[in-house]
């Protein structure tokens, strides 16, 4: 495994305190005779072969269906054409009923910049602009709400420059150090970045079809959706490893946002395209120990409207 943390306290050299964690490792450790299993860190950058294949395994377990196999090297873009509906998927139960207190996440969009008053694709891989003048204003606006809520144990923030101010911003206002974390940062467009959904069209019609009708395929040069999903599902796990039945404030973008609510609601991949996440807007998802999971609320944009910031 790539974790450290994991690998030796499997190995039994290193404690583990959470009640919940000794309940699933001693789980985990029952399956086989100890005597027969060992435990070897890898470093994460010699690992992303297998933790790919490992994702695959576990997600069409998750759906019932036997592990599909992989080639190593990534598989060619599918044809263009419409993908047949997905049937949204219920959560995955993997351990004894958890009535106790649920992990608690919510996301913050960052505020608005250049690229979101032009509406161009602004990811990962592009330009990194700052937040306008509205921006560190519904920045503001956004503090002075998450601040009448219930205290945060930990602020998280993407590394985008963007989403860093805006955490800045909140994290003063509630008294919390921000952690920057890079897998919460936005999709990448590839070649898209920078580009409005007008000129995209115009020079990758074709692609652009393509990219619409399946989250498996990415924009040219980037990263799909169900790439998105799966790094934001293992940013999601290790955050509330860290934080335990503790509420956790995620500073980040419109594309894990929306793959969050998704995988709350235990909706089908194709959700995302009739979603919108408004910047400076805020998203509450609980997640339970046994796998259960809820979408508390959505997109919440009041704290804007009241003081004219909305973006029209």
């Amino acid at each position: 495994m790539d974790s450290k943390l994991v690998v030796e306290q499997m190995s039994g050299r290193w404690k583990i305190k959470h009640q919940d964690m000794r309940r699933l490792a001693g789980e985990a450790q029952s399956v086989l005779d100890p005597s027969r299993v060992s435990y070897v860190w890898v470093p994460r950058e010699r690992n992303k072969a297998a933790d790919r294949l490992a994702n695959e395994a576990m997600d069409d377990a998750a759906r019932g269906l036997p592990w599909r196999g992989s080639n190593l090297e990534p598989a060619a873009a599918p044809p263009v054409r419409p993908e047949p509906a997905v049937q949204a998927q219920p959560p995955v139960r993997t351990g004894p009923p958890d009535v106790g207190t649920a992990a608690t996440l919510v996301l913050l969009r960052h505020g608005v910049t250049a690229h979101t008053v032009d509406r161009r694709f602004s990811g990962s891989g592009g330009e990194d602009p700052p937040l306008t003048e509205l921006g560190r204003s519904q920045a503001a606006a956004a503090a002075e709400a998450l601040a009448s809520l219930e205290p945060f144990d930990a602020v998280i923030a993407s590394p985008m420059l963007r989403a860093q101010q805006t955490a800045q911003v909140v994290a003063a206002r509630l008294g919390v150090d921000v952690r920057t974390e890079p897998a919460w940062t936005e999709c990448e467009f590839g070649d898209w970045e920078g580009l409005t959904t007008a000129e995209v069209v115009e020079r990758w019609p074709r692609e652009y079809q393509a990219w619409l009708s399946s989250t498996a395929v990415p924009a040219p040069g980037g990263e799909s959706f169900d790439e998105l999903d799966a790094r934001i599902r293992r940013a999601r796990d290790r955050t509330i490893a860290r934080h335990p039945q503790a509420r956790v404030l995620v500073v980040t973008h419109a594309g894990p946002i929306k793959t969050m609510a998704r995988e709350a609601m235990g909706a089908a991949p194709q959700v995302v395209w009739r979603m919108e996440s408004t910047p400076a807007s805020i998203t509450t998802t609980r997640w339970w120990s046994d796998g259960g999971a809820c979408l508390v609320s959505f997109n919440e944009t009041g704290h804007l409207h009241a003081e004219g910031l909305a973006l029209r």
